[in-house]
């Protein structure tokens, strides 16, 4: 498989779809310095994009946290996604908008520089092991926290938040565990490194309050389509010792959907009813027509 700077096809590049080969930003561009990013992750289900809209207003609402406005409005950035995924004959595809700020300007001010938005496409499988499906993936927990709010622009999907992330993602791939469960800076539960996180205990479900994480797109689909099924669905904060007393678990994200977990460091699961309905409820979301014809 060639590098992603290797790959055929074209990219949206500020305004212009242009070879993806030519997509390339300077050694001196800020964000490649100071993390002055934002980004999106979407996931097309034949050939539509799912929750398009929602993911390019929360690239504009990223960066005006970071300080910085895009130079395109929302329905621009929809119909670039929609362009890019055509213009490389996709259907079921991942799709990274990224904004940044430029080269025009060197140190920590960046007033002068210019934003770049760009966005890609290309076949991007299962994010986790499909074989964990059955009985749910293997976790542990992460050594870095997400920051307390008045530190770090925790509600932006900024590129320098992810920095822990990767981290504790690969110390937690070379110890065999498919990822790492995240305590926020007080030492409750509050996500993995690229997805949130539910439990289930006695017929309810509990999610961590996301107060200084992602409030995920994906996440706020599986809660209204838990509300759905007139399942009770509780945000809190959740303390790690709690853990022992719930009996399912399941992550959810754009790059992961939804998948079940079994088991955090010391603590089991085992997906169960609400899990696997869930499961089944957004991959009958995202895909509608498959749905309608398997039901039809």
């Amino acid at each position: 498989m060639p590098g992603y700077d290797q790959r055929d096809g074209v990219i949206w590049f500020n305004g212009e779809l242009i070879p993806w080969a030519d997509a390339k930003v300077h050694l001196l561009t800020h964000a490649l310095h100071y993390g002055s990013a934002v980004f999106e992750g979407m996931r097309a289900y034949d050939g539509e994009i799912f929750k398009l809209t929602e993911h390019s207003q929360r690239l504009l609402h990223s960066a005006e946290i970071l300080d910085f406005e895009l130079p395109y409005s929302v329905a621009e950035l929809d119909k670039a996604a929609r362009e890019v995924i055509a213009a490389n004959r996709l259907t079921d595809a991942y799709i990274r908008p990224l904004a940044w700020r430029g080269s025009e300007q060197m140190g920590v001010a960046a007033q002068k520089t210019r934003i770049n938005v760009a966005i890609a496409a290309w076949e991007w499988g299962a994010y986790f092991d499909p074989a964990a499906r059955e009985n749910g993936m293997k976790l542990t927990f992460a050594k870095y926290r997400r920051p307390d709010p008045m530190t770090a622009p925790v509600h932006s999907k900024a590129a320098g938040l992810y920095m822990i992330c990767t981290v504790e993602k690969n110390r937690a791939e070379r110890e065999g565990f498919a990822d790492a469960v995240m305590l926020d800076w007080r030492g409750n539960i509050a996500e993995c490194t690229g997805a949130n996180i539910f439990f289930v205990k006695d017929g309810t479900i509990y999610t961590p309050t996301a107060d200084c994480f992602l409030d995920g797109i994906t996440r706020r689909t599986v809660i209204a389509l838990t509300k759905q099924r007139g399942w009770n669905v509780v945000e809190k904060r959740i303390l790690p010792e709690e853990l022992s007393g719930f009996t399912e678990c399941f992550v959810t994200g754009t790059a992961a959907e939804v998948m079940p977990v079994g088991s955090v460091g010391e603590y089991s699961f085992k997906p169960g009813e609400i899990t696997r309905t869930l499961m089944d409820d957004y991959a009958a979301l995202v895909r509608p027509a498959k749905a309608v014809a398997a039901t039809g």
